[in-house]
């Protein structure tokens, strides 16, 4: 015999007394139960009321899974009127462990919040056998479609950077992320576009207490975000460029010249001469720690083949080396000028665009020495909205964009 206040406990669901539980078809459990509450607040006057007027419709609530079961929780909820009201309006109850006009208890809610942590709404669907606007409503009651400021006491490092919404489209969004001071990585929001007019106008909704707080913020050389960072917070905050941005640049440069010395050799040298300089794209990038002998060897005969790729290389690694010593900025700063008079005196044309960017920006790019700040944070955040719109096909909605990735990034701490 099933012993109703087992089941009660089971469940675990406050202020109800169960009168039955059924085993339906289709491995469905019903547990059909009563209120043991008495009252509720008016949903007039917000007094509280016990004058019992009738028993409501019959709702089924779907709770959590038991047996290999789904779960129903079946009731007819109190109704009460309120002698207050000229006209006795009557109020339906409400127990805690449910949202009115829901049809799931909170308890299953969050477990279908937690399921759709890192998945899709196709596959919560699937898993739970349920509808997909149920999901979406669930979404929507639990997380904001925007940032809450209250839970921050500050913003130490914000970061901005650019995702479109689909792929090969340049339906390009804003995203803007913070690192706290705990090393806790959150979103703050992701912006119709990438113009300075949007960005800046965000940097100034953020509440005067929390831009007080905020040290830096780590961008790519995109003009329209430094502008509005330099625009809102002035030169108390640096505004510092990305390290790897900057190394992206530089590199290209190597990058471009080994494409053109590549195409003279392979005019110039035989068919097995050249055949013996394979994979040189991917060696010229790893440092020398990680070459195998092998690959020392490749890289060595095109350096002799070709002495401009190998200055150029060698200019290359001595820029990382000055971003890798422990330099202040102004140290930095002298480093990065006596960097572009070695290339200047070689007469490297290869590295022309990269010495223009860094000559016009060179204290935004020098800030990194302070902090030694990089949007590692920035492209780690990202790459996971990136994984959220292949697996969800894309998105358009930015409302619905944010709320992902907050969950991805906040679910299991809120709702684990």
């Amino acid at each position: 015999m099933i012993d109703p206040e087992q089941f009660r406990h089971s469940i675990g669901l406050s202020d109800i007394a169960i009168e039955r539980v059924v085993f339906d078809e289709g491995n469905v459990l019903k547990i059909y139960v009563t209120s043991t509450k008495k009252g509720c607040h008016c949903h007039c006057c917000g007094a509280w009321i016990e004058d019992f007027f009738a028993l409501g419709e019959e709702i089924s609530l779907r709770h959590l899974p038991m047996f290999g079961h789904q779960v129903f929780i079946v009731l007819r909820p109190e109704r009460y009127g309120c002698p207050r009201c000229e006209d006795r309006p009557t109020t339906t109850q409400t127990l805690d462990w449910y949202t009115p006009r829901s049809r799931l208890t909170k308890a299953f809610e969050q477990e279908v919040l937690l399921t759709l942590i890192n998945s899709t709404v196709e596959d919560v669907s699937r898993k739970q056998a349920l509808g997909s606007d149920a999901i979406e409503g669930v979404l929507k009651r639990y997380v904001a479609e925007q940032v809450d400021w209250s839970r921050f006491t500050q913003l130490p490092i914000i970061g901005v950077d650019e995702i479109a919404l689909k792929k090969g489209h340049r339906d390009f969004v804003t995203v803007v992320s913070a690192r706290l001071a705990d090393g806790q990585l959150t979103i703050l929001a992701i912006l119709a576009d990438r113009t300075k007019a949007t960005v800046k106008a965000f940097f100034k909704s953020i509440p005067k207490r929390l831009r007080a707080t905020v040290e830096l913020v780590c961008s790519d050389l995109y003009a329209g975000f430094l502008g509005a960072a330099k625009a809102v917070f002035g030169r108390r905050v640096a505004v510092c460029a990305d390290r790897f941005h900057v190394a992206k640049l530089y590199r290209d440069g190597v990058e471009s010249l080994r494409k053109k010395e590549m195409r003279r050799l392979k005019g110039e040298l035989s068919k097995t001469e050249y055949e013996s300089l394979k994979n040189v794209h991917w060696i010229l990038r790893k440092s020398d720690a990680d070459l195998s002998a092998d690959e020392r060897r490749i890289r060595r005969r095109v350096f002799e083949f070709s002495p401009k790729l190998h200055q150029a290389h060698a200019l290359s690694e001595a820029l990382t080396a000055i971003y890798e010593a422990p330099l202040t900025k102004g140290q930095g700063k002298r480093r990065l000028r006596a960097w572009i008079r070695r290339v200047t005196k070689r007469g490297l044309s290869c590295f022309n665009r990269f010495i223009k960017t860094l000559t016009t920006h060179l204290e935004i790019i020098a800030n990194y020495f302070i902090e030694r700040q990089t949007s590692g944070f920035v492209e780690g955040l990202n790459n996971k909205i990136k994984v959220l719109k292949r697996r969800g096909y894309g998105f358009t909605n930015r409302k619905r964009l944010f709320q992902r990735v907050y969950l991805d990034l906040h679910g299991y701490a809120l709702f684990g």
